[in-house]
Formats: structure tokens, C-alpha cells, sequence
């Protein structure tokens, strides 16, 4: 499928195609159209993460160069994961970047000048997956992050790309090293409609990951382990969709992997919670809270290609996707949007109990995965710092889920954390 290479001037035309799970179906569409295929009742759940400056670039201690990608945040504050790629930047296709120099523990990289950041482990499944240790915390290091990192970015982009062209227009805490890049063209006109047309709009924080390093044995395990925080008020909205037959719409894969991935842990049933998953979804897997998706156009045999099947039956995603790239749908994170949407899951009966089991194949299995998870289960409660590009204030998780409150414009949205459901301070 031929990529988007710039964001559009003007989102609201990006085109949307609506799939029928059920019939197998589709219908062109326009984003602008969005509303009128929802319905009053229903909730939209948006991920208000914003996207950090993941991409910095790095050298040794003896002068090789090396292009340092984030890829999560590890147990404290000074911790990450990271994707390593040798000499190169975006330009070149990240399955071609050469190999990154060998490191050890111990290793010093620098990054732009006074940051710098010590390498505490080389995973065993590949040399480019490293935890780094950086020289700060808090306030410091995101400073520094935001001095000297970019987004991170592919070759199919035909120039560098600033930091706003990768956020949403809701996006709040900087969770996400690449954009969740569905939510791009929800700005505030078609917001406004769908909150307009009775359609309640949800927020959840979910770190999405990396869509690829260039090595294929990590990029087959693919997304990694992620945090993700659910606040009490979506949870509260979600139940009150069900209770009046209203549908759970999820915008983007890594909302889906939020909500399956709590409901997973807790018998079926979302809590408001901050955790990580390291839920894989596919055609076998029972979905449990979702029952639609608003989504990018994904590459058949991609692992966001096989969440959609949970959606929708292969052949009818393959035969959809024939006819995107015939008709002229652009993808990647700059291209048009997919929505599959079908009956509310209270039309569908209750899924037994022995089919509410986590997957057998856990991903906590492979080595290094597991540690990610470290802790999961645990809130913590470091400061917020200072740094973060938007107010959390911005997030769409309250009023309009308490009795439809109106959608407020983000210059005069000062809710508090309490009004979004969030008890007290989560970790940036």
C-alpha cells in the first residue's frame, strides 16, 4: 500500500473505510463522516498519550555512532529500554540501517552533550535491545530528552518531522515513543460533532511502543510489553455503554490492548488501574470489552494486522485491503483509517468463564520481556514533571462521561487528576 509521506493539511479528509464484520462489507467514506456511523449511546475511547522525542542520537566512548530509540520505561526514573541502530538516521529503511556497534554492560553512551546514559544490560534475544541507565531523573532528564531528542520516524517520510506533527490534539502525559497515530485526525470539529450526535468520548494513557528495530527476531515479538493507566471515570463510561446497549469503540490498537489487557487480568471486567500488558491479540483471542475499532490501514501479517482479526474475519480484512490499495488508500501513520464496528457485546451474550483465561503463551516468557512487568501490579507515585509538553488537565476522561458534560477546548480545560479519576500522582 503506498504510504502517507506528509501529515495531511486537512484531516477531516483523510478517507475512512467502514467494514462489516459480520457481512464482509465495506463503504468509502471520509473522516468527516465519522458521527453520522456511530450512534448515540456508544463510547469513543481515545489514547491521551502524548509522543516523546524518542529518537536521540548517540556516540561511544570511542566516537562510533549509534541512533538510541527508545523503547519503555523501565521500573525508576532514570531507567528505559532501548533500540539501538548503527550509523544512519530515518532516511534509510530500518531493516537496512547497519548493526549497531558492540556494546557491553557497563558502556558509556553520549547524547547531545551533557546527557549521558550507561548501558545496564544487553538482552540475550539481540544486541540492539539494551537497558540504559541515563546520568538524572525527573525534571532534569526530560529536559534533556526534549533538548536533544526528535520523534522517531521511518524512510517512507519525505522530511524530518517537527514534534507537534506527531500529537494528538488531546494528548497529555508523554507516554507514547511513537505516536498513536489513529487518534491524528480527531481534532476538536469532529470531536465536537461525535459528542454532538450523543456519542460519549473516553480517555485512557497507554505507552504505544515501537513498530519496528530492523531486526527481525524482535520485531516478530512485537509490541513489547506497555504500561497503560485506566481511569476510574472510562471505566464508569464503558459501564453505563453496556447497561444501555450502547458499543465500546476503541481508537487505535493500543486502546484495545488497555482494555483486553486489564480485562484479562481481572476475570473479563476492566478495573481503573495502572498497569503493563503484554497481551497479544489475534483471531483466537475472545474480546471481551471491545466491540469496534477505528484504526490505520495495517500490512497483512504485521502484528496489528493480527489484532484486527479479532475484529473481523481475515478474508474479509484481506479483501478490504485489496481494495485499498486499488482505490488509492494511503497508509502508515500519516494515511486513511479503517473502522470495524458491529453489535454492542451485549447483543452477543456473556463469554463463559474458561474463556477468560490470559493467553498460555505469555510473552513474559521470553527473556528480558518479563522484566518490563517488573512491578506492573504496583502504583508508584513519582512527581509529574514539569516538562510534560501538555497539561494531563487535556485529557477527555471526565465531564462528558458524568452525565454529558460538554467537550471543552483545551486552552480552557483545568480539570484536576480527581475529575479525570486518577487518585493521585502517576508516574510520567
Amino acid at each position: 500500500m503506498t504510504p502517507a509521506t506528509w501529515p495531511r493539511d486537512e484531516p477531516l479528509d483523510g478517507r475512512l473505510m467502514l467494514l462489516d464484520p459480520q457481512s464482509g462489507g465495506f463503504e468509502d467514506l471520509r473522516m468527516r463522516e465519522l458521527p453520522r456511523r456511530l450512534r448515540s449511546g456508544d463510547v469513543l475511547v481515545v489514547n491521551d498519550a502524548a509522543t516523546l522525542p524518542a529518537s536521540l542520537q548517540a556516540t561511544t566512548s570511542m566516537g562510533e555512532h549509534v541512533e538510541v530509540r527508545l523503547a519503555g520505561r523501565g521500573p525508576n526514573g532514570g531507567e528505559w529500554t532501548a533500540a539501538l541502530l548503527g550509523r544512519g538516521d530515518w532516511r534509510t529503511r530500518t531493516e537496512e540501517r547497519s548493526a549497531p556497534p558492540r556494546l557491553t554492560a557497563g558502556d558509556l553512551l553520549h547524547l547531545g552533550g551533557d546527557l549521558t546514559a550507561t548501558v545496564r544490560r544487553i538482552w540475550s534475544i539481540s544486541p540492539r535491545l539494551v537497558d540504559l541507565v541515563f546520568d538524572r531523573e525527573g525534571n532534569a532528564l526530560w529536559q534533556a530528552l526534549y533538548r536533544h531528542g526528535r520523534p522517531v520516524q521511518y524512510s517512507h517520510l519525505k522530511g524530518p518531522l517537527a514534534l507537534w506533527h506527531v500529537q494528538t490534539a488531546y494528548g497529555a502525559r508523554p507516554w507514547a515513543v511513537e505516536s498513536p497515530s489513529a487518534g491524528l485526525p480527531l481534532n476538536w470539529e469532529l470531536l465536537g460533532a461525535l459528542r454532538k450526535k450523543g456519542v460519549a468520548l473516553a480517555s485512557l494513557t497507554h505507552a504505544a511502543g515501537l513498530s519496528s528495530i530492523g531486526d527481525s527476531i524482535v520485531d516478530a515479538l512485537l509490541p513489547l510489553p506497555e504500561r497503560f493507566e485506566i481511569p476510574e471515570t472510562t471505566v464508569e463510561a464503558i459501564e453505563r455503554a453496556r447497561c444501555e446497549g450502547g458499543r465500546v469503540i476503541a481508537v487505535g490498537t493500543s486502546v484495545v490492548r488497555a482494555l483486553e489487557g486489564s480485562a484479562a487480568a481481572h476475570g473479563g471486567r476492566i478495573r481503573a488501574e495502572a498497569a503493563v500488558t503484554d497481551l497479544r491479540i489475534s483471531a483466537q483471542y475472545p474480546l471481551r470489552i471491545v466491540d469496534g475499532l477505528l484504526t490505520g490501514l495495517h500490512e497483512p501479517g504485521s502484528s496489528h494486522f493480527s489484532l484486527l482479526t479479532a475484529f473481523a474475519p481475515e478474508e474479509a480484512l484481506l479483501a478490504a485491503t485489496r481494495h485499498a490499495e486499488t482505490t488509492g488508500y494511503l497508509g502508515h501513520e500519516f494515511g486513511d483509517a479503517m473502522l470495524i464496528v458491529g453489535k454492542a457485546r451485549t447483543d452477543r451474550g456473556i463469554i463463559p468463564q474458561p474463556e477468560l483465561a490470559v493467553p498460555k503463551n505469555s510473552r513474559e516468557d521470553f527473556d528480558g520481556l518479563g522484566r518490563l512487568l517488573e512491578g506492573s501490579q504496583r502504583r508508584r507515585e513519582p512527581e509529574v514533571p514539569a516538562e510534560s509538553p501538555r497539561s494531563s488537565a487535556r485529557s477527555m476522561g471526565c465531564g462528558q462521561c458524568r452525565g454529558g458534560g460538554n467537550l471543552r477546548h483545551p486552552k480552557t480545560d483545568r480539570r484536576s487528576r480527581r475529575a479525570r479519576g486518577i487518585r493521585r500522582p502517576i508516574a510520567v
